[in-house]
């Protein structure tokens, strides 16, 4: 029995238009329409919506499908529940306006709000875009731009503005030298520069679903502000952890909880328990919860204020009795403390989760009130970081977020540990593997339920084919690192190869495999007359980036400024090729996740990966590939099959899944074990 308490979206204001168990209906309703692979489609939602009482009488199937056609051109296109929400209250006016009763008279209201949301959202994105892209050499003569207008729509449509948004988020994500930048941009700059902006957006962990270049380069309002949102969010964010902010330790003083789950804590989640510490300190008797009606009467905001910034108080933020007035004080009191006027006091009162989000954590950016105390400090500071595991598990945090799980994953290490979202992504990698009757959905009281939805993730692993030796649901479930990110290499592996699989269908190929996917990149360099070559995916001349800029240049001939590569000599030189290598890869569509530093060092996990990437773009876009892809002669055909990777290490073999028929493995191939010191080292598998 399926059951949907708790369930979310990620626009708690888009929820708050719902009462719960309306809520709650709709989502039953729209998980029932689900095909057999857990997606529901545009031309699924007329059959549905006609049924639902508030369009019943006011359309039929067909006009809903013709009024869902002017938004979509593709009825085959996959949609999320969120924007089936969105879709549903924009019927439900119409509706509304059409029958000129009161019938459904809260539809006005719902549609009034959602409109005033988007409002309220645009003028503070815009004056965000105008504070931290004022002295941007190219963006600098557009801006300022005015709220009011839809100047932020309209200087969006080229796609410089997110890409140049997405670096103030994080920096140097995008290697600006391979964004378009010129006054007037023809279509295929345009989508180049919005393919860029959007992988990259995945790469900083933006969740990017339901959106393509195309809605970017009509500026569609809604799909446009809740990227620009998320970027922004980021941004705001980025500090609200132990490793950029050690002195938040300081909030558990309380004594509830420890280091480790604040460690584990999301973002947003951290700045409430550090909004909450200064509260409990400011007197303040009740918990703040969330960012929408726990803060609507800005009462929780003038404690927060005073006790951070006591020399600002205004006696008469607390003795009003006006929400809004109340809020106005509030704003004028941050902004003396320093902070930027991003919001209106009516955005705090109506409750805006997003934008009291922001303004929030804009107050911990200006004055976080923590304490500087050295011994404190000390004691984050000595929490252990493995390097190399941490880019591990932010490489697999943004590769499972961008499959589009329900579950937004924080901290690899943690949020796997109940097992529910390494079956999200299983069901997501490999459809209908994960039986969901046997699954228990978070919040999870029974350790033993944890444990058996990590022993089905383990047993369907076993049907991939995956090495899990000496891996049980047991050390999922106690948070073993290097078990679990082997275990998602060869996850993502798996994912990676059958989407080449999926292209070669129409062709009698020769099995992928490392070798292959290696030989196909030599023959692709050669082919235009270049020598540059490699013998395996540790092959130390890679670190220089040329192979890989001379592989992007053979799939796209235009896609390189070789004026702008350095010869790979120096470790500046190497970097820059690197960083130019990534942003060219997304460029052109390959949707990655690694680092500058992957390439410098030769990770060969991540070279496959960015290899394969490349593979699947030149495939998906050169039909001819898929037909000459078999021809290769014997020399590319060397690979033997080779045992399975082992979850305790890094691998060279060929394939995950016996059950694909391209993908090649030796059923009776021992087992590979690897020694931890051997992962660590990225040495080679022994075979016992």
């Amino acid at each position: 029995m399926s059951r949907f308490e708790g369930v979310t979206v990620s626009d708690r204001a888009l929820q708050n238009q719902f009462m719960p168990i309306e809520f709650r209906n709709l989502k039953t309703k729209f998980v029932s329409v689900k095909n057999k692979d857990g997606k529901v489609k545009v031309g699924d939602l007329p059959p549905l919506m006609v049924k639902l009482k508030a369009l019943s009488s006011a359309f039929t199937e067909d006009k809903i499908k013709q009024k869902l056609g002017e938004s979509y051109d593709d009825m085959s296109n996959e949609i999320d529940f969120e924007t089936f929400l969105r879709e549903y209250l924009n019927l439900q006016g119409q509706a509304k306006e059409k029958s000129g009763g009161q019938k459904n008279s809260s539809s006005v209201l719902k549609t009034s709000s959602a409109t005033t949301l988007v409002e309220s959202e645009k003028a503070t994105y815009v004056r965000h875009i105008n504070i931290y892209l004022a002295d941007d050499p190219f963006l600098k003569q557009f801006l300022p731009m005015d709220p009011a207008s839809n100047d932020l729509f309209n200087l969006a449509k080229d796609g410089v503005l997110l890409c140049k948004l997405i670096n103030v988020a994080v920096s140097g994500t995008i290697d600006e030298r391979a964004i378009n930048t010129k006054k007037v941009l023809n279509l295929w700059e345009r989508n180049e520069n919005h393919t860029l902006a959007l992988n990259s957006a995945k790469a900083i962990g933006c969740t990017v679903v339901n959106i393509g270049t195309q809605d970017l380069v009509e500026g569609r309002p809604t799909l446009l502000l809740g990227l620009i949102s998320q970027i922004i969010k980021i941004q705001l964010l980025a500090d609200l952890n132990l490793k950029k902010t050690p002195q938040l330790v300081e909030v558990l003083d309380d004594g509830n909880g420890d280091i480790e789950e604040l460690m584990a804590l999301a973002p947003e989640k951290v700045l409430l328990k550090w909004m909450n510490f200064h509260l409990k300190k400011g007197g303040y008797e009740k918990t703040v919860t969330n960012f929408s009606s726990d803060v609507k009467d800005a009462k929780a905001y003038a404690f927060l204020l005073n006790v951070l910034a006591p020399e600002y108080c205004n006696p008469l933020t607390l003795d009003t009795k006006d929400a809004t007035e109340r809020a106005k004080l509030v704003l004028d009191h941050a902004e003396r403390m320093g902070c930027k006027r991003y919001l209106s006091p009516e955005d705090i009162v109506e409750g805006w989760t997003n934008l009291n989000l922001a303004f929030v954590a804009q107050i911990f950016h200006e004055r976080n009130g923590l304490s500087v105390d050295s011994k404190k400090i000390s004691f984050a500071e000595r929490i252990t970081d493995d390097v190399q595991l941490s880019r591990d598990e932010r490489c697999f945090r943004l590769w499972m977020n961008s499959l589009g799980v329900e579950n937004y994953v924080n901290n690899v290490f943690e949020d796997v540990r109940n097992g529910w979202v390494l079956l999200e992504v299983l069901d997501k990698v490999a459809p209908g593997s994960v039986n969901w009757k046997q699954a228990t959905k978070p919040p999870i009281k029974f350790p033993f339920r944890k444990v058996e939805n990590c022993n089905q993730v383990v047993m369907i692993g076993e049907m991939l084919k995956f090495s899990i030796v000496n891996l049980g649901g047991n050390d999922i479930v106690q948070g073993n690192k290097k078990l679990i990110i082997a275990f998602l290499w060869q996850l993502m592996r798996y994912n990676m190869l059958q989407l080449l699989k999926s292209l070669r269908s129409r062709s009698r190929g020769k099995d992928i495999t490392d070798s292959y996917i290696i030989n196909w990149a030599n023959r692709k360099i050669k082919s235009t007359g270049r020598s540059l070559l490699i013998e395996s995916f540790k092959d130390k001349s890679i670190s220089s980036g040329l192979f890989f800029l001379e592989l992007l240049s053979a799939v796209e001939p235009r896609v390189v400024n070789w004026n702008l590569v350095t010869k790979g000599e120096s470790d500046e030189e190497k970097k820059l090729n690197a960083t130019y290598i990534i942003s060219v890869a997304r460029k052109i569509g390959c949707s990655i996740f690694l680092l500058p530093e992957d390439i410098m060092e030769v990770n060969q996990k991540m070279m496959l990966t960015l290899t394969a990437s490349i593979m699947y773009w030149c495939l998906q876009n050169s039909p001819e590939e898929c037909e000459t892809s078999n021809g290769y002669s014997s020399t590319y055909a060397s690979d033997a099959s080779s045992p399975a990777p082992s979850v305790n290490g890094e691998d060279e073999s060929s394939s995950l899944c016996s059950e694909v028929p391209s993908l090649t493995i030796d059923d009776a191939a021992p087992d590979v074990t690897v020694s931890s010191s051997q992962f660590e080292n990225g040495e080679s598998t022994t075979v016992e």
